[in-house]
């Protein structure tokens, strides 16, 4: 669907240095730019393993804590009904993805330095501005998450937890210093832990299985109930989100892969797989949390748990096994720190494509991360316990108002065969994109209109 219009391989070209303001553009994390071989034909399975890791870095933003206070807050509220929501949400987000890394690969640039390349200078500070807010949103609910966990593990204060994660930031300069491979296997390892407690917690629930099924199919009256609405953009903006798609168009380029017409195409190809299947496992852990919530809190008529720490303190008595809640809070703190270590690859890359801002690569993760770092604290300090979950459903609507001004540019771009060349969308791929784009818009304006009507 999101191929090349026409499959042989002799025919496709890289798209012409002139269609961009910037013939030859600095390399993304330059650090680490083709820095992973790719071997030149043999076996598939050969060639999809050097790609195997960008997918599952772009996959954690789909499984991190703001996901964890959408999914439960509708689990609880709505049983099994937004399933569907987070189906189309991962759907929707594989279809996006799946473009971003095809713009990396074919253009040579992130998403941010293609924005750069093609509009003004008013519009790309513009853009800047809008990708900074997102990742600030995505950000708090991440150091957020973190620091619940390590509350609820150890005790620690918020306000300490929140300031302790901005050590992610050491961490990511002393994994890549060993080559990106480990940044990718540490998430990687992380992805499974969080993938097998939620099998297990998921388990120890025994949902409705029927239920389960049914919460597939979507729901008319989602866009009539105002508080489902909301929940739904908040899992929406939670799961397809802005500084995702910066984030792929770039760590693809840590592949060394060729740029022969065929080496394009296929690298396309490995990296589509790549993210699907990243993507598909991140979609199950969002469904099992959904499923946990609907199962543990909905059924025994705890509707109202909207917060991760409520959460955390029903599962042993509603489950009946102690092991639940440890292993909830272990997930939790294995989710935010997988987020926020990506977050502050994708602060890089928004900063330097954006504004072409070259200082040393420590200086430049510790401004994004002080971006998000510092309105964290004062959340925190304001909300303390209290209130936290609504903040962080908050800020994936944040995301989810944001998302339009990422996705329109890549849609654009990976539509203009001056840009893309022979691997441009093709006409059904065009008219998905812009499909989605307008449901985007369409549904963030529709809620701020209720909302300012409504008083709420």
């Amino acid at each position: 669907m999101i191929a090349p219009e026409q499959d042989d391989a002799a025919n496709i070209a890289a798209p012409p240095d002139a269609a961009w303001r910037t013939p030859t553009p600095t390399p993304s994390l330059p650090e680490v730019f083709r820095s992973i071989p790719v071997p030149r034909g043999g076996p598939v399975w050969r060639r999809l393993f050097a790609f195997v890791g960008p997918g599952y870095l772009v996959a954690v933003g789909y499984m991190d804590p703001g996901n964890w206070a959408t999914d439960i807050a509708g689990g609880a509220a709505f049983n099994y009904k937004l399933l569907s929501i987070v189906l189309i949400s991962s759907l929707m987000a594989m279809f996006l993805q799946a473009l971003s890394a095809k713009l990396g690969i074919v253009s040579g640039r992130d998403l941010a330095q293609a924005c750069r390349d093609s509009y003004s200078r008013k519009a790309t500070i513009l853009l800047w501005i809008s990708a900074e807010i997102a990742i600030v949103a995505c950000d708090i609910s991440e150091v957020i998450g973190a620091a619940i966990a390590l509350n609820l593990l150890f005790g620690l204060n918020l306000v300490a937890g929140v300031i302790i994660t901005a050590a992610d930031v050491l961490l990511v300069l002393a994994l890549q210093s060993r080559g990106f491979r480990w940044i990718e296997t540490f998430v990687i390892a992380l992805i499974a832990t969080m993938m097998g407690i939620f099998g297990f917690e998921v388990f120890l629930s025994r949902p409705d299985w029927n239920g389960v099924a049914i919460g597939f199919l979507p729901v008319a009256g989602i866009a009539r109930n105002h508080e489902m609405l909301y929940i739904s953009l908040g899992i929406l903006g939670a799961t397809v989100m802005p500084h995702n798609l910066y984030l792929h168009s770039s760590i693809v380029q840590t592949r060394a892969f060729g740029k022969k017409a065929g080496e394009l195409k296929d690298a396309v190809r490995m990296a589509y797989a790549d993210s699907t299947i990243a993507l598909t496992l991140a979609f199950f852990v969002n469904a099992a949390i959904l499923v946990l919530a609907a199962a543990v809190f909905y059924r025994s008529g705890h509707h109202e748990v909207a917060e991760i720490n409520q959460a955390y303190k029903l599962l042993t008595p509603l489950v009946g096994a102690s092991v639940a809640t440890p292993l909830f809070a272990i997930a939790l703190l294995a989710s935010g720190q997988n987020s926020t270590l990506t977050g502050t690859l994708a602060g890089q890359i928004v900063l330097e494509g954006f504004l072409h801002v070259k200082i040393k690569p420590w200086l430049r993760r510790l401004i994004s991360r002080s971006l998000a770092i510092v309105p964290a604290v004062f959340a925190v300090a304001i909300a303390g316990h209290e209130g936290l979950g609504r903040l962080m459903i908050l800020s994936q609507v944040v995301l989810s108002a944001q998302l339009s001004f990422a996705v329109v540019p890549l849609i654009q771009f990976t539509s203009d065969k001056s840009k893309m060349g022979k691997f441009v969308n093709g006409r059904l791929t065009q008219a998905i994109g812009w499909g989605m784009a307008l449901c985007i818009a369409g549904l963030n304006l529709y809620l701020i209109l209720t909302t300012s009507f409504s008083g709420s």
